[in-house]
């Protein structure tokens, strides 16, 4: 893995997650930045589902296995687009918790994929 990327890809979910709970602690849904933050965030995380399975095509094993490794790359980079959508749903404060939630699940995967690789 890149660990310039997986660094990159962490901080700016958690700043997504900054960003989005200073909009529910103001009583404000998700808005058309937000959406452009998570847009950005989530190419960060689809580069780095791109680098993951380069590396598995290549011939480099994860420490931890293949499986639990490609589990978390998908599930990583599903995240803020899932919550994304359910902000959509939930227009009211409670959407913006929801991607705040998102960005914090997000880096906290960033952490696990990094220990899964033998980080």
């Amino acid at each position: 893995m890149l660990d310039a990327l997986t660094v990159a890809t962490a901080v700016a979910a958690l700043a997504l997650a900054a960003w989005c709970g200073w909009a529910a602690y103001r009583d404000q849904p998700t808005k058309d930045w937000h959406f452009i933050g998570m847009a950005v965030v989530t190419v960060l995380a689809l580069a780095q589902l791109v680098v993951g399975v380069v590396q598995l095509a290549r011939g480099e094993k994860p420490e931890q296995g293949t499986t639990i490794f490609v589990s978390y790359l998908v599930g990583a980079f599903a995240c803020v687009p899932a919550a994304g959508f359910m902000s959509l749903a939930e227009r009211t404060r409670w959407g913006s918790i929801t991607v705040a939630a998102g960005g914090v699940v997000l880096a906290v995967l960033q952490v696990r994929l990094y220990d899964i690789w033998g980080g």
